[in-house]
């Protein structure tokens, strides 16, 4: 795959249909003293001045995907006349209850929130568009504060939604676009920066994706997707690669083997049986369903479609083949990443028994078993469910994630992590079922304040955040954390003994080198050729 090139950047996007529509007029600068108003492509708004901060809120970059535009790709939002109230949070996109506590049932939801620090420069600034995870089928790009990232890393951060579960990744046969409606959002996003950031102080030439989770596996899609090319200049993958896979009975018993990114044909089988299902014979009834009449199957589709215009193929064996976009890539995981599926295994409520993890080592690993249970031993790890989280940690997330920053880092400079604090703040409110040291998504703390809260860290946490942040919007501003203060972070070597690897924990000594691949036993999962 060719490196883009940003002066064909408008033909570029002509010839992508998420983005090319989209392609309608001239940001002009701010007009207010303290710019809080802000002229876009589509029309004016005003956002709310803080101390730190300038945040604009609920701004749509994109028509309302509902009636006919269900399941169709992103359409520009339509001009508005004066000034767009832009201090409170557009609608987020239907979902069930769960990371917004009462759900979602609204479809128009492609709205983007954009944080710039209070102080003016006459430079532009770097820019870092998040993309939100939750599996594909829950979050919200305003659960993200970013106004500490914002002002101490002296960048633009926008946040974003995206079409998610059975509206951003349902497949037909006769549906153009299968399986990538969330993901063409993104890239409408993407587009919609390039076009308007520089009204906001961004440089529209500087854009880094960052993403967690279904983020992390977004954008290294993103990374091989044709229809990308020229949108963004750096991407950072956290707990989330493109070769992201796991074995039976990993998150829950019953769990199929399988793989993030799903074939066309798969997808579009399972989309005609829903369809019959729902009763419906074309996608016109399918349409007119009500959305709680979808919330039914909204979890049967949640990976997104390879084989389509948008992922012509599996984005993992595009890494394999070099078939990459050539930016610079962030890209690592938290240490105890399984942790937080463990703690909830029995009845989606309690850590696993000893009972459980006898039945579902049998039915998970067959003939390798006692490989893994030699390997795993429970006694060293306190608990049958500590020991299921270092099985799946290391082999659904850790060793996944660090061999696609191996397959990268032949092609573009990769800097890898390991989130290792063993008490970050806590993600829920309700007491844990069992120890959870960084599980997944623990990092999140480090970067941004979570669903309105700021986090509760100590002294030595806040020294970690205050790094981290350095980090991240240092790779956003240069390509490369190194060039932030604090310890050296070399980059990944993909043919190095040992690869680089900046282990990120509170303490004196927290940052720095580890030995991920050691401390993750990828040499072993390898040897299973799982």
């Amino acid at each position: 795959m060719r490196n883009w090139r940003r002066r064909a950047l408008p033909a570029l996007l002509a010839s992508v249909g998420v983005a090319g529509g989209l392609l309608v007029g001239v940001t002009g600068s701010a007009a207010q003293p303290d710019g809080s108003t802000v002229h876009t492509d589509a029309g004016v708004v005003r956002g709310a001045a803080g101390e730190r901060a300038t945040v604009f809120r609920g701004i749509p970059y994109a028509a309302p995907p509902v009636g006919e535009l269900r399941w169709q790709p992103p359409r520009p939002p339509a001009p508005w006349a004066g000034v767009r109230d832009a201090t409170v949070s557009g609608p987020v996109c239907a979902q069930k209850p769960g990371e917004i506590p009462a759900g979602s049932t609204n479809e128009d939801c492609l709205y983007l929130e954009v944080t710039r620090p209070s102080t003016r420069a006459a430079e532009p600034k770097p820019v870092v568009v998040w993309v939100h995870g939750g599996g594909f089928y829950m979050g919200a790009g305003s659960n993200y504060d970013a106004q500490r990232m914002a002002a101490r890393g002296d960048v633009v951060v926008v946040t974003l939604n995206y079409r998610l579960g059975v509206f951003g990744f349902f497949g037909h046969p006769d549906l153009a676009g299968s399986g990538t409606f969330g993901l063409a959002d993104q890239q409408a996003a993407f587009a919609w920066v390039r076009r308007n950031i520089a009204a906001f102080g961004g440089d529209p030439d500087n854009v880094t994706v960052a993403g967690q989770s279904a983020g992390g596996v977004s954008n290294c899609a993103h990374l091989t997707s044709p229809s990308a090319a020229g949108l963004f200049d750096k991407a950072v993958l956290q707990s989330g690669s493109c070769e992201l896979s796991w074995p039976a009975n990993t998150e829950f018993r019953g769990q199929p083997a399988d793989a993030i990114y799903e074939p066309l044909a798969a997808l579009q089988a399972q989309g005609r049986r829903t369809a019959t299902d729902l009763g419906c014979a074309d996608v016109d009834c399918l349409r007119a369903l009500p959305v709680d009449k979808l919330m039914g199957v909204h979890q049967k589709f949640i990976q997104p479609a390879y084989g389509t215009p948008m992922l012509p193929v599996d984005p993992a064996d595009a890494v394999r083949a070099g078939l990459v976009h050539r930016v610079p890539v962030l890209s690592g995981n938290t240490r105890d990443e399984g942790t937080q599926a463990t703690s909830r295994y029995d009845n989606f409520q309690y850590a696993m028994s000893q009972q459980t993890f006898d039945a579902v080592m049998a039915t998970t690993f067959g003939k390798d078993e006692a490989a893994v249970r030699a390997e795993y031993p429970r006694q060293a790890y306190g608990s049958a469910a500590l020991a299921w989280a270092a099985i799946t940690t290391d082999r659904k997330w850790a060793c996944t994630q660090f061999a696609t920053s191996r397959r990268l880092a032949r092609h573009v400079p990769v800097h890898q992590y390991e989130f290792a604090d063993p008490q970050p703040p806590a993600l829920s409110p309700l007491p844990p079922t069992m120890p959870m040291g960084a599980q997944h998504a623990s990092e999140l703390w480090s970067l941004f304040d979570l669903g309105g809260m700021p986090a509760a860290f100590t002294p030595e946490q806040r020294r970690l955040s205050e790094q981290m942040i350095d980090y991240w919007t240092g790779f956003a501003a240069t390509g490369d954390p190194a060039r932030a203060p604090g310890p050296r972070w070399l980059t990944f070597s993909p043919d190095a003994e040992v690869p680089y690897v900046q282990g990120l924990a509170p303490g004196r000594d927290g940052v720095g080198p580890v030995d991920l691949a050691e401390r993750h036993k990828c040499g072993f999962w390898a040897t299973l050729g799982r």
